[in-house]
């Protein structure tokens, strides 16, 4: 059987996650990396060109799926909607309250071009969604609650990079062990998005800039940091490189319902992970695999997690799955 050609556009955190985790996929290959930053960038599959981005369009009939690895900020925004009118894709867009706006216009892309492309994809928006469609469908008389980290968030990481005066930074997301203690007695109803988590920034500053301003710039981020405590330090490029260079994270869904008056249930989810971003990509692939079988099945337009069969992401049979998994 041919193997499913994959390319990867954006060469960052998540793009080698993405690569690292097609190495363990035998019924997929590498085919070409694109990348804005053009032929100069070394990638770790050998044979495998580096093309310029604004060369995507000549790989018509090259390339079964295009997985996006750019940031949710400012890239995905502008590059899902174009890349879906021209190849199947998959992404991780991760800005929750923007995704319904975002799937609408990849929808209309797709549409467009007849292709297929699966939005939102890693573990949350991702996984985690999937468990609290699971939870909420088992147990509708309950509450939900999502935790994160602790652990360093590669998109809001990226969006401080993205500030004038940034030379570089890293974010980490930390649940308030209260909400949690809460969330896992069936108490979690009413805790708000400042309640149930800190955010602490690491920031590089290039010479000269104005401190107090990225400050500023930080804490009132929409859909970012605007609605949490956000702690934000001011540390030398070497620190960062020695004491943050990792990108350890993972997190927890609770669910606590009741299936009759005092009879308690709780369903709870958890990753703990080494590697942000090698996870991340890890998911991305299965969910290529899933978006070619569905282009090949017919189906066209955008897709969620949510819609899409658990047993379309496994390269093995679905009797093979039935005999081993049920």
């Amino acid at each position: 059987m041919a193997k499913t050609r994959i390319g990867i556009v954006g060469y960052g955190n998540l793009g080698r996650g993405v690569e690292t985790a097609l190495g363990q996929s035998p019924d997929q290959e590498l085919v070409a990396v694109f990348t804005r930053r053009g032929t100069g960038v070394k990638i770790a599959t050998p044979g495998v060109p580096v093309v310029p981005l604004a060369e995507v369009g000549e790989w018509h009939g090259q390339v079964d799926v295009l997985i996006l690895c750019g940031g949710s900020a400012t890239d995905l925004p502008k590059q899902g909607p174009e890349l879906a009118r021209h190849f199947n894709t998959v992404d991780s867009f991760d800005t929750h309250p923007e995704i319904p706006g975002y799937f609408a216009a990849v929808d209309d892309a797709a549409l467009a071009g007849h292709h297929l492309a699966i939005v939102s994809v890693g573990w949350d928006p991702g996984l985690f969604s999937l468990i609290r469609n699971y939870a909420s469908a088992v147990l509708p008389d309950g509450d939900t609650q999502t935790f994160w980290g602790k652990g360093v968030s590669q998109g809001h990481s990226d969006a401080i990079r993205r500030i004038p005066g940034v030379a570089d930074a890293v974010q980490y997301t930390v649940p308030k062990a209260e909400a949690v203690a809460a969330a896992r007695a069936g108490k979690g109803v009413g805790l708000g998005t400042r309640d149930k988590h800190d955010r602490v920034a690491y920031v590089v500053a290039e010479p000269g800039a104005d401190r107090a301003a990225i400050t500023q710039a930080i804490k009132t981020m929409p859909n970012y940091f605007a609605d949490y405590d956000t702690e934000v330090h001011f540390i030398s490029e070497a620190e960062l490189r020695e004491q943050h260079s990792g990108m350890p994270h993972g997190g927890f869904v609770v669910h606590a319902g009741h299936t009759s008056p005092g009879m308690g249930q709780t369903i709870e989810y958890r990753l703990d992970l080494d590697s942000n971003p090698e996870f991340t990509g890890a998911v991305l692939v299965a969910y290529a695999r899933a978006a070619w079988r569905m282009f090949q099945n017919g189906e066209r337009g955008a897709r969620s997690v949510l819609d899409v069969a658990p047993s379309s992401l496994s390269p093995k049979t679905p009797a093979e799955l039935r005999s081993q998994l049920l």
